[in-house]
């Protein structure tokens, strides 16, 4: 362990913010102790800092990537690497992840489930030499081909069988044998030995000239059994890391690729074959396609970014900055936890995440200032939920885009200027009038960090600040983020954190660590987005939402919203935006809206998943901090966040909101876009004019403010005057706060 040195004097701070930037640990997580942890963690570090290095193309010798005897992975190609950097994950996940909780009572030794795993290991150790063995006969020169019976019989019964074998039985070993947290199961290691086999088979057919005959008569038969197998272990890698139910979606796009063809409408799908399928499923077609690119690039590269900031302690300074800067307004906490939630979950990419790791401090001071504990989750919950809205990271999701769509990353992060200011001026104002409600105070002076102190560290931006201004200089986005990652450590050296040798390497172990989950959720997504393409459903989703706007564009628009979130909810966003992205946003392209309106509508609204009943991750693990009930806290950040929902549809009424326009059409729609989202606030939550807001004029006050968000000269014309009324009127109806409470 690397030894935290303590706060000096100047910066000490009455908000013990130590560890708020920490990584929590899973409960199906192993603890290991000793040399296994040393090995781990190195092969964590060491995971990390192969991606670094072939990102910036790093080299010895000329050369970049691995040299293995027979596997033409040196140097690096594309699908070799997505191919190594999901095995990696996979390898790394089964030794860090159990099947299932831990026991707390000691485990038999010599168990005899732990002895069919062990025999197990046969199989799976005699398909993995069986590949390199193919490998070395196709260097050897040998013509291989799915078609030579000696051929595929070799790949069914010394490859494939053997290899589907271990891994069925290594999973359904793990599933009934209980764990012990700091021992490796002997399941999880026929598990990671059948990771590499099918890591091995596929480099080396997909150097040959066999990546040509996927969904070919042609194509090895070993192929789609390697496929299979690998399906499988990122499935279980899924469930461990993730839950169930990503993997309940993809089990059902998969029983509807063999079951397509006897449903009727546009649900009818062709005969595809199971050989056929999985010969393309894992292919840039599916696991290795857009969701592993970027899962694979810049997912990971600002994961390490995420890392190097946890290790410098940057993050706690970002949480106290904010406590510094907002603790003293009413209902401080609350809005402290706005902007120290939005900032760290546009890094770390999870909203649930986000909520665990700043909800620990934030959710229990706002309860203490006065707050209800379902109201304290669920602004932490909405909070962080909208981190991933925020540019210039948003959480991964801007790069997913950009992958999907073909649009320049920084022509993303510029629209998303505004719909962001928006959510986060929502959601403080909702805090705000809460507070004013409920007569609540700041938090005092003696309570809060002193904000001179810092103010003086605020060169701890730089790292962002680098990263931004790296981007729009031109700079690519690995190298815009690699060097942001250096700045973080070069900052931590007039910090008392400063970062040698070993906290970098830390660092990379960290980054390996926190990499698993995202990596097995994209490549699940990728079994998801590579049925919509083999399928075609996607094609045949979007005609049917071309019918429905043929009778209502409006109602299109709604029953998109509802696809996306019905298959955000209970996903990681990246994972609910690469599925919507398949499914519904071809289909509001073709009823011509522009491509990245059209993409920021399913985005939006993958992401407020998160806080939608009745499945709703941030708002659950919210509730789990603050002790309140899960669906009422869901609710509650459903009603914080309600602009989220809203202003989606604004986007195809008027484009300015997404910087499409001249500069005075883009500043008048923002500008009265954030007064429609203040007299949104109002409405919902009540209170206008220092007053609490009886029913007629906090339902006025909503139509009032959709009026000023569509945007349009004439509907701002009438939201301004409708405003203005309702002020004057609320002074003759209103009751006056002190009034009411005396």
């Amino acid at each position: 362990m690397v030894s935290t040195p303590q706060p000096d004097s100047a910066v000490e701070s009455p908000i013990n913010t130590q560890g708020v930037d920490d990584e929590p640990l899973g409960s199906n997580q192993r603890v290991f102790e000793g040399r296994t942890k040393f090995l781990i963690a190195a092969f964590a570090g060491i995971y990390a800092l192969f991606h670094m290095a072939v990102l910036n193309g790093w080299s010895i010798g000329g050369w970049t990537g691995i040299y293995i005897p027979y596997l033409p992975v040196f140097p690096m190609e594309t699908w070799n690497f997505r191919i190594v950097h999901i095995a990696g994950a996979l390898t790394l996940g089964f030794l860090l992840y159990s099947a299932r909780g831990f026991s707390d009572e000691p485990q038999r030794r010599n168990h005899p489930l732990d002895i069919v795993a062990y025999v197990a290991l046969l199989p799976a150790l005699y398909a993995c030499v069986t590949a390199l063995g193919f490998a070395r006969d196709i260097a050897g020169g040998t013509m291989w081909n799915g078609i030579d019976p000696a051929i595929r019989n070799a790949e069914i019964w010394h490859y494939g069988i053997p290899l589907i074998a271990a891994t069925s039985i290594g999973v359904l070993v793990g599933w009934m044998r209980a764990p012990e947290r700091g021992r490796l199961s002997p399941a999880d290691l026929v598990l990671i030995i059948c990771a590499g086999g099918v890591a091995i088979y596929l480099i080396t057919i997909f150097g040959t000239l066999m990546r040509n005959a996927t969904g070919t008569p042609f194509a090895p038969i070993g192929m789609s059994l390697a496929a299979v197998a690998g399906t499988i272990l990122i499935m279980e890698m899924t469930r461990r890391v993730a839950g169930l139910a990503l993997i309940v979606i993809a089990g059902v796009f998969l029983v509807y690729v063999f079951v397509g063809e006897r449903l009727p409408g546009f649900l009818n799908a062709p005969d595809i074959t199971w050989q056929r399928f999985f010969s393309q499923v894992y292919t840039d077609a599916g696991i290795l396609g857009p969701t592993t690119a970027v899962s694979s690039t810049y997912i990971i590269l600002f994961i390490i970014f995420a890392a190097f900031l946890q290790a410098s302690k940057v993050g706690e300074y970002f949480v106290n900055f904010a406590f510094a800067a907002a603790g003293r307004a009413r209902g401080g906490p609350a809005k402290v936890s706005i902007f120290a939630s939005g900032l760290m979950g546009m890094i770390n990419g999870t909203s649930a995440g986000n909520v665990v790791a700043t909800g620990s401090l934030t959710i229990p001071l706002m309860k203490k200032v006065g707050y209800k504990p379902t109201t304290a989750g669920a602004v932490e919950a909405a909070a962080s939920t909208g981190g991933q809205i925020m540019p210039p990271i948003m959480g991964a999701g801007a790069f997913i885009m950009a992958e999907i769509t073909g649009i320049p990353y920084t022509d993303i992060a510029i629209a998303a200027i505004i719909p962001a200011v928006l959510y986060f001026v929502s959601v403080y104002f909702m805090v705000d009038f809460e507070a004013a409600k409920l007569g609540m105070r700041g938090m005092r002076e003696d309570e809060l960090p002193k904000f001179r102190d810092m103010a003086r560290r605020v060169f701890l931006f730089l790292p962002i600040i680098i990263l931004i201004a790296a981007l729009f200089m031109g700079y690519s986005v690995i190298r815009a983020g690699t060097l942001a990652t250096a700045a973080a450590a070069v900052v931590s050296w007039f910090t008392p954190y400063r970062m040698g040798i070993k906290s970098v390497s830390k660092a990379f172990e960290l980054a390996g660590v926190m990499s698993i989950q995202i990596i097995a959720v994209c490549a699940c997504a990728g079994i998801i987005v590579g049925v919509i393409s083999l399928t075609g459903v996607g094609a045949r989703f979007s005609s049917v939402l071309l019918s429905i706007a043929d009778t209502n564009q409006l109602l299109a628009l709604f029953f998109a919203m509802c696809i996306s979130i019905l298959l955000g909810m209970g996903m990681p966003t990246t994972a609910a935006y690469a599925v919507a992205a398949s499914v519904v946003a071809p289909g509001l392209v073709q009823l011509g809206i522009p491509a990245l309106t059209a993409h920021f509508f399913v985005f939006y609204f993958a992401v407020v998943s998160a806080i939608t009943p009745p499945v709703a991750l941030a708002s659950y693990a919210a509730a789990g901090i603050s002790g309140a009930n899960p669906m009422a806290t869901s609710v509650a950040s459903f009603k914080i966040g309600i602009s989220a929902f809203i202003v989606p549809f604004m986007f195809f009424y008027n484009s300015a909101l997404l910087m499409d326009g001249t500069w005075f059409e883009v500043l008048r729609a923002g500008v009265t876009a954030i007064l429609g989202v203040y007299l949104l606030s109002s409405g919902v939550q009540g209170w206008w004019a220092a007053r609490r807001a009886n029913i007629v004029i906090r339902g006025a006050l909503i139509v009032v403010a959709l009026f000023m968000i569509e945007g349009g000269l004439v509907s701002d014309l009438i939201g301004i005057t409708g405003a203005v009324a309702l002020f004057f009127l609320s002074r003759f109806i209103g009751q006056d706060v002190a009034k009411t409470q005396a």
